[in-house]
């Protein structure tokens, strides 16, 4: 036995112990778990550029603590990245700039003289993206001419329309429709500090027309939809008052449809915050319930801490508390799956039984029976966190006769099935939301209108599926042939909301082992030749965000983390390599890794909203995970059967 694998398996336990109690001493009293979610720095500025743009009386102790967080995290190359160590980005750049100046940043302060090189030297703000574009015009820095049309009136549009709300993303549809309203209405920020970024600019801002196309959008497409957009623009002023009205009306009460109480608008801050702004246009006052009860959604979202504070983009609870389950019953012991069972009893009761949401459009006979990622989002359950949470309850069942889930898992898996598209493979909100025509509108510059099938949600569930014993059913055997079709040569799988192919790559191989693959497959063998030829010297495997460029030619290099360390080592384990050198170097980085506290420090963000536009640092990965793979691995070591038994 080598001395990497004797060090990796003498300290195992040690480190396994260590990082149950301290997980366990983090479960709320009602047994949840939540952890922090944190984006780049577009969240925490726009929170500070909206309460200025509604002339909220100024929280000067909290804005202190968001600028410390805003100069911390400034790349080396004096802008915004949106992840750490990522390339300069000019949206989260400019806002970046913009919210410390209305803080009380002097212009001619180090740091800000920094980043307005570098946004000049890069063509200047005028290179915002669609969004950022729109708070300008809001702010009123820019004339609405260089902001792409959408009229309010296309919440009167039939559904046999080419573009409609039924054809785009959940987070579309709930960011862009308050925003219809305020593009009717045109408001101007209130500002009573007067703060302008001129400086920002290249060019007159006034002047500035629209966008170029975007590097991901096919130039016939493109010019098409900008030709609709020129005949919009006259068109528009031109339709009847009635007929707009009634079309604010439509957007005011599709928004208060969907309000989700304090749990806020979609349960995501973009939409949150427009529907406050949609609110104030509409002339609601601030002690007003939709708009209050809209308000405070937002500010459930801070994250404060003593020296600094930050704005997360949503909460991730029920993921969360999915997947610490998952890790604690890999941990196993009567006391560790007791504080497991007390989180899915928490869990239970999110489950969506009674509201059919917004993926009835596809699958209008569909009853409802999935969990949302936060809180509460009822309109909008994902088949991702409904995977989790089932495979969680289906394997705690086995342990006790007093866990009986059976109740829950039955209209989940129903549920989960019903929304498998016809190509075989499962989006994570929407079945066949495929209307790839719609990311080359000009509103679409960031690429992600749509929440078409992905291998990682696929991937999911197909492992649910598998571990509740339908390793032969149609869908299960559609879904595996789509993972075989998405395979890439190198023999990775895309991971979209996990960083990236190491994620896929994880995903894709439990859920092959759980529907019967034999390991010796040529998909199985492709895979893990190349976990083990990328991984990194020190035991460990890292990728980052550039790894979602339009023109991926294969892995590049990254420094390794603790989460994607695991993942890699889950995916090798499924595959039936727990033998394997890489996996003893894998398990050994993770016990030389583990902190003190019982965690791993990642400051790297290894998760994704939307490829190439914004990540996601999930503050628990390097907590569950890790653990969950340790665990794994003394189990299967200590086991007369190698396999792994579970669908993750």
């Amino acid at each position: 036995m080598s001395t990497v694998e004797q060090i990796s398996v003498s300290a195992v336990d040690r480190s396994i112990d260590a990082a149950t109690r301290a997980l366990l001493a983090l479960q709320r009293p009602d047994g949840h778990w939540v952890f922090e979610l944190e984006a780049d720095a577009t969240i925490p500025a726009e929170y500070v550029l909206l309460r200025h743009y509604l002339a909220e009386p100024v929280d000067a102790v909290l804005e202190r603590k968001i600028a410390v967080y805003l100069r911390r995290i400034q790349g080396e190359h004096g802008g915004w990245p949106l992840f750490r160590d990522g390339a300069f980005d000019m949206s989260a750049s400019v806002k970046a700039y913009f919210a410390l100046k209305m803080i009380g940043d002097p212009i001619g302060a180090p740091l800000m003289v920094r980043a307005r090189e570098a946004i000049r030297a890069r063509g200047g703000a005028s290179n915002s993206n669609v969004f950022t574009r729109l708070m300008l015009a809001l702010f009123g820095f820019i004339s609405w001419r260089a902001v792409p049309v959408m009229p309010v009136e296309i919440m009167l549009l039939p559904k046999w329309f080419p573009f409609h709300l039924d054809k785009i993303s959940y987070w579309s549809r709930t960011v862009i429709v308050p925003l219809l309203v305020l593009q009717a209405l045109k408001p101007t920020a209130r500002n009573p500090k007067g703060v302008r970024i001129d400086e920002l600019f290249l060019e007159p801002p006034e002047t500035i027309g629209l966008a170029p196309k975007a590097p991901q959008q096919k130039a016939s497409w493109f010019w098409f939809f900008r030709g609709v957009d020129t005949l919009l623009r006259v068109a528009v002023p031109l339709f009847p008052k009635t007929l707009r009205q009634r079309a604010i009306d439509r957007a005011k009460a599709w928004v208060t449809e969907r309000l989700n109480g304090e749990d806020g608008l979609g349960a995501i801050f973009p939409a949150m915050a427009n529907s406050v702004m949609m609110f104030d246009v509409l002339g609601l006052p601030e002690d007003d319930p939709l708009r209050a009860t809209a308000r405070k959604s937002v500010e459930k979202l801070l994250a404060v801490h003593e020296h600094e504070a930050y704005c997360q983009p949503c909460v991730s609870p029920i993921w969360d508390t999915g997947l610490t389950c998952h890790a604690l019953l890999e941990v196993g012991g009567e006391r560790v799956a007791a504080q497991a069972r007390k989180g899915l009893d928490w869990l239970a009761p999110k489950q969506i039984l009674d509201v059919k949401g917004d993926w009835i459009a596809r699958r209008p006979d569909l009853r409802p029976g999935g969990w949302a990622f936060q809180y509460a989002n009822p309109h909008y359950p994902d088949v991702d966190d409904t995977a989790v949470v089932v495979m969680a309850m289906d394997r705690v069942q086995g342990l006790s006769a007093a866990s009986d889930f059976r109740a829950s898992i039955a209209p989940a898996r129903e549920w989960v099935l019903g929304m498998q598209s016809e190509n075989g493979a499962w989006g994570a909100f929407d079945a066949d939301n495929e209307y790839y025509y719609l990311n080359n509108i000009p509103f679409a510059d960031h690429g992600a209108l749509l929440d078409p099938p992905t291998e990682d949600v696929t991937a999911r569930c197909v492992s649910m599926l598998a571990q509740l014993g339908e390793t032969k059913s149609e869908a299960v055997t559609r879904a595996v042939e789509y993972l075989r079709r998405t395979q890439l040569e190198e023999g990775s799988w895309y991971g979209r909301w996990g960083m990236n192919y190491i994620y896929g790559t994880w995903s894709v191989l439990c859920a092959l082992n759980a529907a019967g693959l034999d390991h010796p497959a040529p998909e199985f063998r492709k895979a893990v030749a190349w976990l083990v030829r990328i991984q990194n010297s020190d035991g460990g495997w890292g990728e980052d965000g550039a790894s979602y460029k339009l023109d991926y030619r294969g892995y590049e290099p990254a420094p390794s983390t603790a989460s994607q360390t695991a993942w890699a080592l889950l995916g090798l384990m499924a595959a039936g390599e727990i033998d394997h050198p890489a996996v003893a170097r894998g398990i050994d980085y993770l016990s030389r890794m583990q902190g003190s506290d019982g965690f791993w420090d990642e400051p790297r963000y290894t998760a994704t909203g939307f490829p190439r536009v914004f990540y996601l640092r999930y503050h628990g990965y390097a907590k569950f995970f890790p653990l969950w793979a340790l665990a794994r691995y003394r189990n299967l070591k200590n086991a007369n059967d190698r396999s792994v038994a579970f669908g993750m």
